[in-house]
């Protein structure tokens, strides 16, 4: 006997049909918005038409991330909406096919949403950048010098400077840090009192100072230096200038690395871990809105599509609100950041469960 069977396809294929329209329809809308807001501000700037189509494209997966739990919502009570409203599940039910398991397939269908949310989540960091490089919008500053800023590398490198001065291509105090995975991977330290950017190719040359290779908490291993070149240091110095990466425009691992260098360097990072833990939050919502959705849909047997649009908008409207509330708390110490990252789920969880489990089966 087959598990999956022909009602389970029907099922999963509205579920998952409105659940398409709604993920790519809502960024499209956007982007329809976006260009009327900033087309004349592009074409002054004298962009080519092909970046612009391009910088919309590369911004498509940022907008899917932060639109599938809604889109899971609508999906569901669209889709249940319309099984109710044509006694689809009554005749299931008098065919001895329990409400939840009738639902089956649409679970099915967020739990695939929530892990291409985390996947999109990976992805997004990168696409936001080139669709930034794209427009133009990473502009060095007027200034020729910055002090005391953290830059987030590749390979998990952090650097923290002191002075950075542009014109002389030179830094003054600077320290390096890598992350590491164990004895063959160690972390490190390295602490030098300048730097310049010299040579053929053009690299930075790191003056006197220390390394302190740590392969184990246990074992701390130091190595003086008169100089050195780092083969991973590319940036020139006017990239150094660039603003910090927004936490949207770094992935889950790679913030993680620049909030253990902040927090190191004495800096208030609590924000920052609320916006990491947002990276896993959002797409696991996809599966807990299920519950809460699915009992709205069968709240209202002669619902129509005002009905279901108006549940939907009004969920997330009030979920949206908690994440922004959240961030605040959590960002400013009132509540632990990782915890204040869960909460609107976790109310929107415990809330759903009861409604679910109060439906008729």
């Amino acid at each position: 006997m087959s598990i999956v069977r022909p009602l389970d396809k029907y099922v999963f294929s509205e579920f998952w049909k409105i659940f398409t329209a709604t993920a790519f329809g809502f960024p499209l809308l956007l982007i329809v918005f976006d260009v009327t807001d900033n087309l004349d501000k592009y074409l002054a700037k004298q962009l080519p038409t092909r970046n612009i189509a391009l910088s919309y494209l590369y911004g498509l997966p940022e907008s899917m991330f932060l639109i599938l739990p809604a889109a899971v919502l609508f999906a569901t009570v669209f889709s249940i909406g319309g099984f109710t409203r044509h006694s689809e599940i009554t005749a299931a039910k008098a065919s001895g096919v329990s409400f939840y398991r009738f639902i089956a397939p649409i679970f099915l269908g967020a739990v695939l949403a929530s892990v291409m949310g985390l996947v999109i989540s990976e992805i997004a960091p990168q696409a936001n950048s080139r669709k930034l490089e794209l427009l133009d919008n990473q502009r060095v500053t007027a200034m020729s010098e910055r002090y005391n800023f953290a830059y987030a590398a590749d390979a998990g490198r952090v650097y923290k400077v002191q002075t950075l001065h542009v014109q002389q291509r030179i830094i003054d105090g600077m320290t390096v840090e890598r992350k590491g995975k164990g004895p063959d991977y160690p972390s490190y330290v390295v602490t030098a009192g300048s730097a310049r950017y010299e040579g053929r190719p053009r690299r930075w040359k790191i003056g006197e100072g220390a390394m302190h290779v740590l392969s184990d908490s246990a074992t701390n291993v130091t190595y003086r230096f008169d100089s050195l070149f780092d083969r991973r240091f590319v940036e020139r110095p006017q990239d150094l200038m660039l603003s910090p990466k927004a936490p949207t425009d770094m992935a889950f691992r790679e913030l993680g690395n620049f909030i253990n260098a902040m927090e190191r360097s004495g800096a208030d990072v609590d924000q920052l871990r609320v916006e990491r833990m947002l990276k896993i939050v959002i797409p696991v919502t996809s599966v807990i809105i299920l519950l809460f959705a699915a009992a709205l849909a069968t709240s209202s047997q002669r619902g129509g599509a005002a009905y279901g649009i108006g549940v939907s908008l009004g969920t997330t409207l009030i979920f949206m609100f908690l994440i922004q509330l959240m961030k605040g708390l959590g960002g400013n110490g009132l509540i632990p950041p990782e915890f204040a990252a869960w909460v609107p789920s976790m109310l929107f969880g415990v809330v759903g469960a009861v409604l679910f489990a109060r439906v008729k089966t």
